[in-house]
């Protein structure tokens, strides 16, 4: 091969001709059909074959010559017929050369441009032949069906990309009309670009999607919501968290139906619904439930009453148990949703309706079954015994906090459930607990959508009341299942790997990094200590509707009283190991959501001035914490500032974005 010899090479999946101008150590100089000079080393030629081309002739010439010998191989690439070869040839299973191939193709005297033709033909359908520059090889039968089905597919991704960009750009450039419903092709493209927004690298479509994008001239994956959003596929305020850990919104048409079945039984047969033997009648004592004004599940009760020379606490938890079996179909649904998530916008039930807020609800004036905790307590208040039993009782008052705060000085059972609460967490600290106190932000929005924040006393007369009395209910409850040998989600955890204060004496400051130091809680089947709450043993059981582990303790509880079977260590184990990550999730699904409501409010209050406290240092920037609306931030400032822990500082709200949950702050 030399100077006017005829050479063929790939360029961008494309075969091109081109004439040798000059040849230097395998290094060829090329004068292309698209009159272009290119280097390349001769490692890199297609073909190559003795037809020359007169240098001297002028590089127009040359080109036109040039396009007239492509032309011609183009054209007699139609004579090749690749299946036909392969039906031929495809038993054989061996390697044939070029020049047999091209006299396969063209019997009669086959020439250079005969052999382009050929490496043309099998570069354009790969399909039958894996081939190199002067062989080639069949493809088994069930290769060319794998590759047939790549071939197709691909091509069909091509078209997605393709009307998928155009109807991108359409949306974004208001130029769209939607059928209503989505037609299957919208709808296609819909579902790739949601799960490309939801689940990103981690999503099977995200490629495809990414393509989608790249090709409509989107770089930014986050357009995605506005896209979707444009459409009505999402709205303004989408907690896409929902669609990203899979949370399923509705009850199931066969939990509905015998949810409603339940419902039937006890309006038809009221007088016998909860008749047990074994249930004792608690209906003369005066419970009361105490919640926060939006609530409609009602969990627990409490009562207080004098018994000669002592007091009867009764904790008493509606019995769910009576209503939900195990392994119905209510029971799978409540499993699957491990519990009820509670949002600013919404609430999503571990039961349905019927039961949340009905038959399962300790609602004033109504009957219920309920597993009660008895505890004796002497004048003072301390613990002298306790019973759990199965029980009857009916609700004489629906409390808000806010009620109980204004009896909390007034109200004798207030004052003494206040006072046993008081007692209790006292005892709780000189065991070694770790009372972490911070405040709650409550977000509400209205019916104008108009969001309200602010700050709840978590240490507020109710509040504190009914915490440390649902504590003692399960710390009671975590005791007496233990004693019986009957295994349960018990919890525990280890000690703190740092305690920043003692008892209630941490500032706000302290009680927030304090956190920082506790240890992780473990879930176990056997009881453990629990240092975090200064308890032997500790379980959860007052949150039956809510929660399904406290449904399990319910359950246990009931089994010990001959109401039905017990789980075994192994099922227990089982359900630990189910819900771990789901309630994990649970967990920073409301965080996440209510960080988003909080957002939101601050993006009306841009350039405004908020209160922060210094948390700590890291390399060039300051941690700080918003007091107001317990939101971490990092603040960036010069060398020359040196900001200690502790500092109250001010700084004003810099940029505010809810959807890309993101804020900024500088310096006030």
């Amino acid at each position: 091969m030399g100077s006017g010899n005829v050479v063929e090479y790939i360029d961008q999946q494309k075969i091109l001709c081109a004439v040798v101008l000059e040849v230097k150590n395998q290094r060829l100089r090329l004068l292309t059909e698209n009159n272009r000079e290119v280097n390349l080393s001769a490692n890199r030629l297609s073909h190559k074959c003795k037809t020359q081309i007169d240098l001297s002739a002028g590089r127009n010439r040359m080109v036109q010559s040039l396009k007239e010998i492509a032309d011609l191989r183009k054209e007699l690439i139609n004579h090749v017929d690749i299946q036909g070869l392969w039906e031929v040839l495809n038993t054989e299973q061996e390697w044939i050369d070029l020049a047999t191939m091209t006299e396969f193709c063209f019997p009669d005297n086959p020439s250079c441009d005969h052999e382009s033709a050929v490496i043309r033909a099998f570069f354009k359908n790969r399909l039958y032949f894996k081939f190199n520059p002067d062989s080639f090889f069949p493809n088994s039968e069930e290769q060319v069906i794998r590759i047939a089905a790549r071939e197709k597919e691909e091509a069909r991704r091509k078209q997605i990309i393709t009307e998928g960009a155009s109807w991108i750009k359409n949306i974004v450039n208001d130029n769209f009309f939607l059928s209503n419903p989505f037609s299957d092709k919208e709808m296609e493209f819909i579902e790739i670009l949601r799960s490309t927004y939801l689940f990103e690298k981690e999503d099977k479509h995200y490629e495809l999607g990414k393509a989608m994008l790249t090709k409509a001239g989107i770089k930014d994956l986050s357009m995605i919501f506005q896209i979707l959003k444009k459409i009505d596929v999402f709205d303004e305020d989408e907690n896409i968290d929902l669609f990203k850990y899979n949370i399923s919104t509705t009850f199931s048409d066969n939990a509905i139906q015998e949810s409603s079945a339940l419902a039937e039984r006890m309006s038809t047969f009221p007088e016998n619904t909860f008749s047990d033997a074994k249930r004792i009648d608690l209906t003369q004592l005066s419970l009361m439930t105490i919640d926060g004004k939006a609530t409609v599940d009602f969990d627990d009760a409490l009562s207080i009453e004098e018994v000669e020379n002592y007091y009867r606490l009764g904790i008493h938890i509606v019995d769910v148990g009576h209503f939900v079996e195990k392994g119905s179909v209510i029971d799978s649904e409540a499993f699957e949703r491990g519990s009820s998530i509670y949002m600013p916008d919404r609430k999503i039930s571990m039961l349905p309706p019927h039961l949340a807020e009905n038959l399962c609800s300790l609602k004033a004036g109504e009957l219920r079954p309920a597993i009660s905790t008895m505890i004796k307590l002497t004048p003072s208040c301390d613990i002298i015994d306790y019973e759990i039993i199965p029980s009857l009782v009916k609700v004489k008052h629906q409390l808000s906090y806010y009620d109980v705060n204004l009896l909390a000085k007034e109200d004798k059972a207030i004052m003494i459930l206040r006072n046993t609460a008081a007692k209790y967490r006292e005892k709780r600290l000189s065991s070694g607990a770790v009372h972490i106190s911070l405040p709650d932000i409550n977000v509400w929005i209205d019916e104008d959508d108009v969001i309200t924040v602010n700050k709840i006393n978590r240490e507020s007369p109710g509040r504190m009341l009914v915490s440390e009395l649902m504590i003692m209910g399960n710390w009671l409850s975590a005791k007496f299942l233990a004693h019986h040998k009957i295994p349960a989600v018990y919890r525990a955890q280890p000690d703190p790997r740092e305690r920043l204060y003692k008892g209630e004496e941490g500032t706000l400051f302290e009680n927030y990094m304090q956190r920082r130091y506790l240890s992780r809680f473990v879930l176990n089947t056997e009881p453990k200590r629990h240092s975090g709450l200064g308890l032997d043993c500790y379980l959860t059981a007052t949150s039956p509707i809510r929660k399904y582990f406290d449904l399990v303790t319910q359950r246990q509880l009931r089994s010990a009283f001959g109401m039905e079977k017990a789980y075994t260590h192994e099922e227990i184990d089982e359900i630990i190991l189910s819900l771990s990550q789901l309630m994990s999730n649970v967990s920073r699904i409301q965080q996440r959501r209510n960080r988003y409501w909080i957002l939101k409010y601050l993006e009306k209050k841009i350039g405004e001035k908020e209160e922060a406290i210094v948390l700590y240092k890291r390399r060039d920037k300051y941690q700080i914490l918003l007091p107001e609306y317990m939101l971490e931030c990092d603040l960036y400032l010069p060398e020359s500032f040196d900001l200690k822990p502790k500092d109250l500082i001010q700084v004003i709200l810099q940029h505010v974005n809810a959807r890309k949950n993101s804020f900024s702050v500088f310096m006030g």
